[in-house]
């Protein structure tokens, strides 16, 4: 019955692994396409990956959603600035022994005037279902971040837009558009709001809070609709070292729970004050 009930929820897209990983995004019920400041956009908006000029790398793990750890899945993300632009890695497993996805992500990301950044993120994405056999495709997602003001961004982000899917079947890869706005209230303080439409459902609307609460503790929370979706978060920073976790409650399935560490490399600042110093942005 359980793997009756696993099978139904994919089925249903109501879980087709996650595309927005990364434990501060989720907790900001991924509400962040304009914020986009961790290694972690390399699956939610590349755009955002030019902001960062110093190495980074990250681990996201979410051992059992909704109860059920046939449903586990892990990310890891890798972002290298260069002279010529930032390029990143990243990778995504998801399922267990009957069902099983697998993903390579290559990005590229760029600046322009430091205000304007672009991105695109090349995507190799596997299937295998036991005694079924296995597929793969490739498929691109595209975004872009602009600052309108100093403190407000504008940001939108495309997945799969060649609409790309496995073997014959429509919409096997979710096609979605995000785009949003993040607002930096007080320069501890940031409001991010988005809405991401996918081509098959109704719209969904999505709103989070970052706090600093000290220079070494975040504290976060969002919510969203379509279904009805609450979350909430921690983020703990250590010279190179930021843990973050997050919960959500999903209005039919329950509460999950998430993990991600991200070391960024050579840097022992605040995150916000080091994009602020790259892109010479009043504090």
């Amino acid at each position: 019955m359980k793997f009756i009930i696993i099978f139904l929820l994919i089925a249903n897209q109501i879980i087709f692994s996650q595309l927005n990983p990364g434990a501060k995004q989720i907790s900001l019920a991924n509400s962040d396409v304009a914020l986009s400041n961790d290694v972690f956009a390399i699956f939610n908006n590349p755009a955002g990956l030019a902001q960062i000029n110093w190495r980074e790398i990250g681990i996201y793990y979410s051992p059992a959603p909704f109860g059920l750890s046939e449903l586990a899945n892990g990310y890891v993300a890798y972002h290298e600035p260069t002279s010529l632009g930032s390029f990143t890695i990243g990778a995504m497993s998801y399922g267990f022994e009957l069902y099983r996805e697998s993903k390579l992500a290559l990005s590229y990301s760029n600046i322009y005037l430091k205000r304007f950044f672009y991105g695109l993120t090349f995507n190799f994405h596997s299937l295998n279902i036991k005694n079924y056999g296995n597929d793969y495709s490739f498929y691109l997602n595209v975004g872009a971040l602009i600052y309108i003001h100093n403190n407000f961004r504008f940001g939108f982000f495309v997945n799969n837009i060649n609409r790309a899917t496995f073997s014959d079947e429509k919409s096997q890869i979710p096609t979605s558009f995000d785009f949003g706005f993040s607002y930096d209230i007080l320069p501890e303080l940031a409001a991010n709001i988005s809405v991401q439409k996918d081509y098959n459902f109704k719209p969904t609307f999505n709103f989070g809070i970052d706090y600093d609460l000290v220079d070494n503790l975040s504290i976060r929370s969002g919510f969203s609709n379509n279904p009805s979706k609450y979350t909430a978060g921690i983020g703990i920073n250590y010279s190179s070292f930021s843990l973050d976790y997050a919960i959500f409650s999903h209005s039919d399935l329950g509460l999950t729970h998430q993990v991600g560490l991200i070391i960024s490399f050579n840097v022992e600042t605040n995150r916000k004050k080091l994009i602020q110093q790259f892109l010479n942005l009043p504090n």
